[in-house]
């Protein structure tokens, strides 16, 4: 069947791991003639857990300085094992030795090395060793071996704890402390303490961060660290203060560590008590004597143990008050009574009490306050209906149905006015001014014209020429009163008239022509021109004259003007019919 079996009892895989072996195989048996083959199997040994767990050294040695960090790795260990993968797996221990407390070891699990790590902080000037029994052992046992045993080691690690050269070291990791508000500058507050821990126990020096405004506050002694105040504290202002103060040694001020100060300002009975607020106090006019008309309370900035007790009283300066009195309800509040029956607000409207309030404080401090106390009109069930504004009426002897009339009157008075004022704005002027009135008028009429005819009715030869407008036009609209002054023009014969020049002609005598009125005058004049050969063809000149010229030579103008000869063609005939 070709099977292959050890032939070695107990073989050792650390020992050999691989083997090659040739396997020949023969037909006929084997006998001569007959035919074989060969081939090469390669055999490889398995691990199996054979092999303990073993430290090279029985002793070990490792150097921590003492200012190592806690939870930091500050050393390494291994043992050994012959087997592989999980075979291998190991777990350090830490089993007995006065540094049990003060170091942990853990197992890398990749690399199969016990980390040392440190627990608790070194101290050299304390302790300047440590001595650990640390054991490694395998994870994974196979109790066919278990014979080869134990699958363990155990060494020694001594620790040796180097000095360094530490800054200072203060007595408590904070403080707190107390002074009174009313301190002096340079009062004493506290005195904190710090000490080199190395053996040369050098002299250490203090200060305080100035990093905020709190720290301005306090000073401290460099050498002795006894902190005193800079400022005047005010409790109710700032009842504590937090400060940082630092010290290092004297030798190596490199070396700095630092400690929290909390100073509490302890309150004195520097404020007088006053009134929770400002009182809006109201008697009735029927009020009755011997009823609570309000209930006043104190206030003060001090703490409960200097002010929270008040007692109130009247100023016993001034004479017995003939109109109110005060109860002190020995529960930090007080009434204000009346002590007579009916008050009137047309005799007197405001009255004032001067109130005392003192604290319990030592010493005990007080104030006065002055309570005004108006008298107003209530109901039957104690509500305000008014004060003031009912108590002027009916000083002056109007009751509210008089005030409500003459109210009516006023408003009817002012709608008439209003109502005048408004016709008077909304009627209209008289379109036409009388003629005395020298005024620019300006009429529109909406009639149409009838064309050429209207131009019958009126005298049109200065539009059509200069020289025909010589003689003088009087205005039709205003009837001069001044007889004018007589025009004498040089004639200007039609060649050689200029429009520009006429127009100034007349525009000089309108400026010293006494019968025009003393307003602007719009003049139009409208001029052709004389030097057309073909003459005029206005409308304007064919209603006052019959032309007989004769149009026939517009039909050799050509094509352009045939429909212009047909038309000039076709009227000829009817005016000389």
């Amino acid at each position: 069947t070709g099977v292959i079996r050890t032939a070695l009892h107990n073989m050792d895989r650390e020992a050999r791991e691989h083997y090659s072996v040739v396997i020949q195989a023969k037909d006929m048996a084997g006998q001569v003639g007959g035919l074989s083959g060969s081939t090469t199997v390669n055999i490889t040994l398995t691990d199996v857990n054979d092999n303990p767990p073993r430290f090279p050294q029985k002793h070990y040695q490792l150097y921590v300085p003492e200012s190592a960090q806690v939870g930091s790795a500050v050393g390494k260990i291994k043992a050994n094992d012959a087997d592989t993968g999980s075979n291998a797996d190991m777990k350090y221990t830490i089993i007995n030795g006065d540094g049990s407390g003060v170091f942990s070891i853990s197992t890398d699990k990749e690399t199969r090395e016990g980390i040392l790590s440190l627990k608790k902080p070194l101290n050299y000037e304390k302790k300047k060793s440590y001595t650990l029994n640390i054991e490694g052992a395998n994870t994974h046992l196979d109790f066919r071996f278990s014979h080869l045993g134990p699958f363990k080691d155990v060494t020694m690690l001594k620790v040796i704890v180097g000095d360094v050269d530490e800054p200072p070291l203060f007595t408590m990791p904070s403080y707190v402390m107390e002074v009174y508000e009313n301190a002096k500058i340079g009062t004493p507050v506290g005195t904190v303490m710090a000490h080199d821990p190395d053996a040369a126990n050098s002299l250490v020096r203090y200060f305080i961060d100035h990093n905020t405004e709190e720290d301005r506050y306090f000073t401290i002694d460099a050498s002795t660290g006894t902190i005193k105040t800079a400022k005047i504290f005010d409790r109710e202002e700032t009842p504590w203060y937090n400060i940082t103060v630092a010290a290092s040694e004297i030798d190596n001020p490199g070396l700095v560590s630092h400690v929290p100060v909390g100073v509490k300002i302890l309150d004195v009975n520097d404020n007088p008590p006053e009134l929770a607020r400002d009182y809006d106090v109201v008697v009735c006019e029927n009020t009755k004597p011997g009823q609570v008309i309000q209930t006043i309370t104190a206030t003060d900035k001090d703490n409960t143990a200097n002010g929270a007790r008040f007692h109130f009283s009247l100023d016993e300066g001034l004479s017995l008050n003939p109109n109110f009195t005060l109860r002190n309800n020995e529960d930090n509040t007080a009434s204000i009574l009346t002590r007579r029956r009916r008050y009137s607000r047309t005799i007197q409207d405001t009255y004032y009490l001067p109130v005392l309030i003192s604290d319990g404080g030592v010493p005990p401090l007080s104030s006065s306050s002055t309570l005004t106390i108006r008298v107003c009109a209530c109901e039957r069930d104690g509500r305000v209906r008014t004060c003031h504004a009912e108590a002027f009426l009916s000083s002056a002897g109007l009751s509210t149905g008089a005030l409500i009339a003459i109210l009516l009157c006023i408003v009817i008075l002012l709608a008439i006015v209003v109502l005048f004022i408004t016709l008077r704005r909304s009627k209209k002027e008289p379109l036409i001014i009388s003629e005395e009135d020298v005024r620019e008028n300006v009429v529109t009429y909406d009639d149409e014209g009838g064309g050429e005819e209207d131009t019958e009715a009126f005298d049109i030869t200065a539009l059509r020429n200069p020289s025909a407008a010589e003689e003088l036009k009087y205005r039709r609209d205003v009837r001069p009163e001044v007889k004018p002054l007589s025009r004498h023009h040089p004639s200007l014969s039609l060649d050689s008239i200029d429009v520009q020049e006429f127009i100034k002609q007349r525009l000089a005598e309108a400026d010293l022509d006494p019968s025009v009125p003393p307003y602007d005058s719009l003049q139009t004049y409208a001029y052709e021109g004389h030097r057309s050969e073909a003459g005029s063809i206005s409308s304007l000149d064919s209603a006052t004259t019959h032309s007989d010229q004769d149009y026939n030579y517009l039909g050799d103008w050509g094509p352009e003007f045939k429909k212009l000869a047909e038309l000039y063609g076709e009227i000829e005939p009817e005016r000389t019919t």
